[in-house]
């Protein structure tokens, strides 16, 4: 336990790592803040037409309600609203993260490039036709999103359970919200070593699960706050690839090849 307990600790850490790292590339940080800005302007706009939409949306959910008393009827729309907004929020973020890794892509990758290079033992250029690539990522982000919507839509309605929608719901959320985040954090430092499958990054993820964790959750709670992730961002993308590197190490401390099988 206490080892698990150091290894979250050390994810968390990871983010001071990368903010000292960014804030060395002030031009690409200031470049890096703009996808994050885009989208959250975007997706603001959007969270705000669902809150103030909120009452003849849930009214419409609930419309078995009409008959209940008044406080009764009020109690469980508002448990409605407050699951509706929650899970809502938590496809946002995971999306919201997608949008944007989309947007920045080859900003993203600059960074992440560089953080790879002061680090040392830095992989070869990926010899990989841009259209293939472009693809692929397509692909596979329309994959998590899928993921994310399906987990979402049972966390939504696990909202409606007394207690377990208020305390347990919002802690799966930040759990599986971050998992998500991360496997795309990680991607681009494990594409340019050759590893182009989700897979591979799930199976290297799962040997060190709290340390992807102690990253993945602060990151995802921080993602949540509007406008936040203009800073957080690249500072997550610099993040991301010192603990891709940490993932992949080797014994000696080189960065290696993982058996995705593992």
């Amino acid at each position: 336990m206490a080892s698990q307990v150091s290894e979250f600790v050390a994810g968390v850490g990871l983010l001071g790592r990368g903010l000292r790292l960014i804030l060395q590339r002030r031009r690409m940080f200031l470049i890096g803040a703009l996808p994050p800005l885009i989208t959250s302007i975007l997706f603001t706009v959007v969270l705000v037409l669902l809150i103030a939409a909120g009452d003849p949306v849930v009214a419409s959910l609930t419309p078995f309600a009409d008959g209940w008393a008044t406080a009764v009827a009020t109690a469980f729309r508002l448990l409605v609203g407050l699951a509706l907004v929650a899970g809502a929020a938590l496809l946002m973020v995971i999306t919201f993260s997608t949008l944007t890794l989309t947007l920045g892509a080859p900003l993203y990758d600059k960074i992440s490039e560089s953080v790879d290079r002061e680090l040392g033992d830095p992989p070869e250029a990926l010899d990989e036709p841009v259209v293939t690539s472009l693809l692929r990522g397509l692909r596979q982000s329309l994959a998590l999103i899928a993921v994310a919507l399906s987990v979402g839509l049972v966390l939504f309605l696990a909202g409606f359970i007394p207690v377990v929608g208020q305390i347990v719901v919002p802690v799966v959320s930040a759990v599986f919200g971050g998992w998500m985040l991360s496997i795309e954090l990680i991607g681009s430092t494990f594409e340019r070593r050759g590893l182009l499958r989700l897979s591979e990054r799930r199976a290297a993820m799962r040997r060190r699960r709290a340390r992807v964790l102690g990253l993945a959750v602060p990151t995802f709670l921080l993602l949540a706050v509007p406008f936040v992730a203009v800073v957080v961002f690249p500072v997550a993308t610099a993040a991301g690839t010192i603990l891709a590197r940490e993932l992949l190490a080797t014994p000696d401390g080189r960065t290696g090849d993982i058996d995705p099988a593992g």
